[in-house]
């Protein structure tokens, strides 16, 4: 994939917004900004599309801004002028594709079949867009597709909700998913761009599913952390998980025989998308202890520290 495509998979998610009213294009672009999510689709189903691109592109250049339901070259050399940074239709046309790849363009078509998605092979492409993914088969027309197609990644549209887009996005062969839910157009036309924020934090709280895992503590000695196990078991009937370092305790606790990182100790936040939410935090300014990532047996790395301690605890997220 291509720096585009890498990033659209970085972010997970893509709002697919139809801007009525140029008005609201700014608005609404620094809803999403503020909500944790920098990129947007704006359809060309209004004449205003092109103007909103322009805007959007203009004041925040650190939003990724596409085009979408782009028909023809026409629409597609319209929307690239505007500053567009990728382009999206619903179906495939050659054309479009050939015209995109010419001109440097990322471009995800619309793929429904398996004749689709060899025409977009053929045309030297690694992604597209399942479309309309609920109606043309969901994730089990998707996992069928990866055999086929090994090298193929899909960007699912279409009947994606926060009920199901953990289903599409937990697939291997799905870089992000598109969608309205994330920047709802009834609360674009009625300016409440509050509500814009919230639904695509909600989005993005959803998609990585954080959850508190453990919370380690940083015992003063061998006899206090001990102690501290044997009390817990006692209290609450937590089960003690003994080991050199540590006494796991219920799951929850882990009692460190010497003190590590943090002045009180740790806390692990479990996420579904591991080096995802890294991305996420760096884009939040937030920078990680590098001197800490330890990369496991098949090389990823399962836990990574911030640099920054909170309220007296070192921070570090955990694959689930």
């Amino acid at each position: 994939m291509n720096e585009i495509l890498n990033k659209i998979q970085s972010f997970g998610l893509v709002p697919v917004v139809k801007i009525d009213s140029v008005d609201d294009a700014l608005p609404m672009a620094k809803a999403l900004i503020d909500g944790g999510l920098p990129v947007v689709e704006i359809t060309f189903r209004t004449d205003c599309a092109r103007d909103a691109i322009t805007a959007i592109s203009s004041e925040f250049p650190e939003m990724l801004v596409g085009a979408g339901t782009v028909l023809n070259i026409d629409q597609a050399r319209d929307a690239v002028a505007a500053g567009a940074k990728f382009i999206v239709s619903p179906g495939i046309d050659i054309d479009v594709v050939e015209y995109c790849l010419a001109a440097g363009v990322s471009v995800i078509p619309g793929c429904a079949t398996a004749t689709d998605m060899t025409a977009a092979v053929n045309a030297g492409l690694d992604t597209v867009k399942f479309f309309p993914a609920e109606q043309a088969g969901g994730v089990a027309m998707l996992k069928a597709l990866s055999g086929p197609f090994p090298g193929l990644n899909f960007m699912p549209t279409g009947g994606i909700t926060l009920d199901n887009m953990l289903d599409y996005l937990t697939l291997p062969n799905v870089i992000a998913v598109g969608g309205s839910f994330m920047c709802p157009g009834k609360e674009i036309t009625a300016g409440d761009f509050g509500a814009v924020t919230a639904a695509a934090r909600k989005a993005i709280n959803t998609m990585f599913g954080f959850e508190l895992k453990h919370i380690g503590v940083n015992c003063r000695s061998n006899d206090e952390c001990e102690n501290g196990g044997a009390l817990l078991e006692k209290l609450f009937g937590f089960e003690q998980d003994i080991s050199e370092g540590a006494i796991f305790s219920g799951g929850r606790f882990e009692l460190l025989r010497k003190p590590y990182l943090g002045e009180l100790g740790h806390i692990a936040i479990g996420t579904n998308f591991f080096e995802r939410a890294m991305d996420y935090f760096k884009r939040m300014g937030l920078t990680f202890n590098e001197a800490q990532f330890k990369p496991g047996p098949d090389g990823k790395l399962n836990a990574a520290y911030f640099s920054e301690d909170f309220f007296g605890f070192a921070f570090h997220l955990l694959r689930k």
